[in-house]
Order: C-alpha cells, then sequence, then structure tokens
C-alpha cells in the first residue's frame, strides 16, 4: 500500500511539473535550438518561405567577427553596459543604505523609487528621450537653471553624447533593481556584529569595509552578475531613443541583431549575433558560478 502511494504521488508531482516543463521547451530551449540552427543556414527574405534553407557552416560567423563594425559595436556594448552597471550599483547601493534608517514616509520613499522598475523600458525610454530634447528637455532646462551650462545640449542627435544620453536613462531604470537586491542582503545583517564593532572603537568607515562588505559579498556578486546579464541584452531603451544612431554611436549587440534581422532581413546574420550575444552571458554565469556558486555567506 505504501507503495502504490508513493507511485500515486509521484504521477502527481509530474503532472503539477509538466507545465512548467511544457513551457520552458517551447520558449527556451525551442527558440535557442531554432536560433542555432539558423545561424549555420543563409536565411533572408527572399528564401525564408523556401522549404529547404541552404546550410553554409560557419559563414555567418566568419562574416560577423571579421565584420568592420564589430569593434565599434563591442565597445558601445561595453561602454553601454560598464557606464550603467557602475552607477547603478552605486547609487543602488546607497539608497539601500539610507533605507536601513528609521524615518518617517520610508516605505512611500521605498515605494516611489520602485516605479522606474515597473515601468515599460519602452515607456522609460520615450519619457527620457522627451527629457533630453535639445530644444524643450527638462535635463537642459535645470542645467540652465543652476548654472552649469550656457546652451542647451543636443544629446541624442550628437555621436559624443548620445550614448551618455542612453546610459543616463539606463541607470535611471535599474536603480531600484540593485536596490531591492541590496536591501534584501543588509536587511539579514546582525545588529550584534556592529555593536561590537562600535565598542571595540570600529568607526562607520571602518564597519562599512570590514563588516557589511565582507558579510553582503555574494549578495553584491550576484547584483552585479545579473546587472551585467541583463544590460548586455537591453534592445527596447536604445531603439526607442536612438534607434542605435546616430552613425552607430549608440548601436550594441542586441541593437545590431535587430537591426540585420528586421531591418536589413538578413535573419541568419542576426540569429549568428544573438548567438554570440548568448554566448557571452553564458561566460559571465560560468564565471559566477566558478568564483561564488558553491560558497556560502
Amino acid at each position: 500500500m505504501k507503495h502504490i502511494g508513493n507511485a500515486k504521488a509521484q504521477r502527481i508531482y509530474i503532472w503539477f511539473l509538466l507545465p512548467g516543463l511544457v513551457y520552458v521547451l517551447l520558449f527556451v530551449v525551442y527558440p535557442i535550438v531554432f536560433n542555432v540552427q539558423l545561424s549555420f543556414q543563409n536565411v533572408t527574405a527572399l528564401n525564408i518561405r523556401a522549404p529547404r534553407k541552404p546550410y553554409i557552416g560557419l559563414d555567418n560567423y566568419v562574416q560577423v567577427f571579421t565584420d568592420p563594425e564589430l569593434p565599434g559595436i563591442l565597445l558601445n556594448t561595453l561602454a553601454f553596459t560598464i557606464g550603467s552597471i557602475a552607477f547603478q550599483f552605486a547609487i543602488g547601493f546607497a539608497i539601500a543604505l539610507f533605507l536601513q534608517k528609521q524615518f518617517p514616509l520610508r516605505d512611500l520613499f521605498r515605494s516611489l523609487i520602485m516605479i522606474g522598475w515597473v515601468l515599460s523600458p519602452i515607456v522609460v525610454g520615450t519619457i527620457w528621450r522627451w527629457m533630453l530634447n535639445s530644444d524643450f528637455g527638462l535635463l537642459n532646462f535645470i542645467l540652465q537653471w543652476i548654472g552649469v551650462i550656457d546652451t542647451n545640449i543636443s544629446w541624442l542627435p550628437q555621436p559624443k553624447t548620445a550614448m551618455t544620453g542612453v546610459v543616463m536613462a539606463n541607470i535611471w531604470l535599474g536603480v531600484p533593481f540593485n536596490m531591492m537586491l541590496l536591501t534584501g542582503g543588509l536587511a539579514n545583517l546582525p545588529e550584534s556584529v556592529y555593536e561590537s564593532a562600535t565598542i571595540d572603537g570600529a568607526n562607520r568607515f571602518q564597519q562599512f569595509f570590514k563588516i557589511t562588505i565582507p558579510l553582503i559579498r555574494q549578495t553584491i556578486a550576484a547584483t552585479i552578475m545579473l546587472g551585467f546579464i541583463y544590460t548586455l541584452k537591453v534592445f527596447d531603451l536604445i531603439w526607442v531613443m536612438t534607434n542605435g544612431g546616430p552613425v552607430n554611436a549608440t548601436t550594441t549587440m542586441p541593437v545590431w541583431s535587430y537591426r540585420a534581422s528586421f531591418v536589413l532581413f538578413k535573419f541568419s546574420q542576426g540569429a549568428t549575433i544573438s548567438n554570440v550575444l548568448f554566448a557571452m552571458t553564458l561566460v559571465l554565469a560560468i564565471v559566477y558560478i566558478y568564483f561564488f556558486g558553491n560558497k556560502e555567506d
């Protein structure tokens, strides 16, 4: 009877797991396999409806890695990712530390900060495109009001400032996420450790670097790693604000992939670029698991 009961329970577990398994197979595994297959073919708008697509081996990868635009696009991707993550993490960490204190309307303040996280990147990109407008943008108005600039800056139309504009928008979008993760890590820190450190004469600066940082190093590593993965694949924010321009000044790997697939209709090339991006994020994930996955705080 016990064996029959266990078998019945296992069947129930399988039925509960089945919807999730089907979802993963249809919307995760299948797209990855199809994308890899597409990168070894030559699929364009001219032959997309053909029953058989020509296989060309590694030609798409050779074309991507020898493309003269690749170094500039990789540099844009690196600048966008590092610039965004550095300020997202620093500002998010500062706000998380501030929210550890008790003060009136603290929960309301936290909720207002989270508004940026729940908004769609398309909405955020549209708002920031208006804010950075060279004629009536709010940012130029504020900078002139406080005396930082004398004339309006054309943020997005100029190659020298376009990347700064999209990075600022992405920082605003990502700060709540960093704050949320770091707040969770800070909330679990034992007060007794800080009380002992205070008794021993440690100041707040020493407590921060000798106690806070070491105790939440796993949370910090996870926050930075997730930030890298999310930022590497940002597309909609950049596309809404600049379309990757001007003169490819804000073209990153996701934008390049989209442009190849749905502007130039070179679907195989777009799939190849996205596979390269997927490999980059996979390497980051493996590095994180290797260094932090099996360690405990």
